[in-house]
């Protein structure tokens, strides 16, 4: 019983990472549907989400005015959450220049933001971006052009990272997995999640927003309910300098994490199977099973233990994931393991199951972030 225990946690920890992406690889994909008629798109919003960000906005406001603008009218403005420095302020200085302040009185959160953002604008297509978000200047044609098949509803950004000197950051291994998997389930059928700093959805999508709800999934969810579908475009990318505070990271992940369970919470009709198909066993495997990874990790450790009393293959397994789960640790006391790739993305996976497991206690005791705290880079 014990090491039927410990088998099954182990799969079901793995299941995310390695067993999740397998099924898509294997499973038949969507079948087309993007010879309907095209819909056409006579004018683009671009929302700047922006949180006390005068740091910032003059830089993405002239990266902003410096895109190639498409064949379309274009509609330009900064959603202000409430900003109590120089943000609005420097917002409206830009006027003249066709970048107009759309302020939320009371801070509420980004979602609330972009929901008036969406009420003050009568275009076809929103892109929504970040303060602290680089576009490519060719951004606006790319996204213009993953919407020309009608199924597609929402399009995500592919995140690409640069260091505080402003050169391009070499791709991490989990950075190169995420984006592979979101290839995979734009492939299989919609992506589960955007990217929150950059990506573009039909107005129809953006109708029934729900400012409780994470953009990025509740986004994706609008889709599916609408019949189209949300995914990702290598084409449209977007430049984020990275966090190099390991603090401010951990918090990120714990807020992401936070923000999502609460979002599911308020949404949990997605998975029912018989009403999304596919796209529930997305939400459940993307989702669910990733976050359920640490309470499974936890388990497997306490029945290897038990099984290491007896067994010389369990006190092996017993000392890999003690090392595992020390390696952030000794990481600390030895900086060199950062060197060494597979250290690295060990030492990595413990601190987002722990952050994981951070939010998750912070959920079941009632916790809720709604308000947006812009991560400072």
């Amino acid at each position: 019983m014990m090491e039927a225990l410990f088998w099954l946690c182990a799969f079901a920890a793995t299941y995310s990472y390695f067993w999740y992406p397998a099924l898509l690889v294997v499973l038949p994909a969507r079948r087309g549907g993007a010879d309907a008629t095209a819909i056409p798109v006579r004018k683009v919003a671009l929302v700047v989400a922006a949180r006390n960000e005068a740091a910032k906005i003059t830089d993405k406001l002239a990266n902003t005015l410096a895109l190639q603008r498409p064949d379309v009218e274009l509609d330009l403005m900064v959603a202000s959450d409430a900003s109590d420095d120089a943000t609005d302020s420097i917002v409206g200085t830009y006027a003249d220049r066709g970048i107009r302040l759309v302020r939320s009185p009371v801070r509420k959160g980004k979602e609330h933001a972009q929901e008036l953002a969406i009420a003050s604008t009568d275009a076809d297509l929103i892109v929504f971006t970040d303060a602290g978000t680089i576009l490519p200047k060719d951004a606006l044609i790319h996204v213009l052009n993953s919407f020309r098949d009608p199924t597609i509803g929402a399009v995500s950004s592919v995140d690409r990272f640069i260091t505080a000197d402003g050169t391009l950051q070499g791709e991490g291994a989990y950075v190169r997995y995420e984006m592979w998997l979101r290839d995979l389930e734009t492939r299989f059928y919609s992506l589960v999640g955007l990217s929150g700093s950059f990506f573009a959805a039909r107005r129809t999508v953006c109708q029934k927003w729900d400012d409780r709800v994470q953009s990025d999934f509740g986004t994706a969810l609008s889709c599916v309910q609408l019949g189209m579908r949300a995914v990702s475009d290598r084409q449209v990318i977007g430049y984020y300098k990275n966090i190099t505070d390991s603090r401010k990271e951990y918090q990120r992940k714990v807020r992401t994490v936070t923000r999502g369970m609460s979002s599911l919470r308020i949404r949990a009709e997605v998975l029912n199977i018989t009403r999304y198909g596919r796209f529930s066993f997305q939400v459940f495997s993307h989702k669910l099973m990733r976050w359920a990874t640490p309470w499974f990790l936890l388990c497997a450790l306490g029945a290897n233990a038990a099984l290491a009393l007896h067994h010389p293959l369990y006190r092996l397994l017993l000392i890999v994931q003690l090392a595992l789960y020390l390696s952030p640790l000794a990481s600390r006391i030895v900086p060199g393991l950062l060197k060494i790739s597979v250290a690295r993305i060990g030492i990595y996976f413990v601190e987002v199951n722990v952050a994981i497991l951070h939010a998750a206690l912070l959920t079941l005791s009632g916790r809720t972030i709604l308000a947006w705290e812009p991560s400072r880079r």
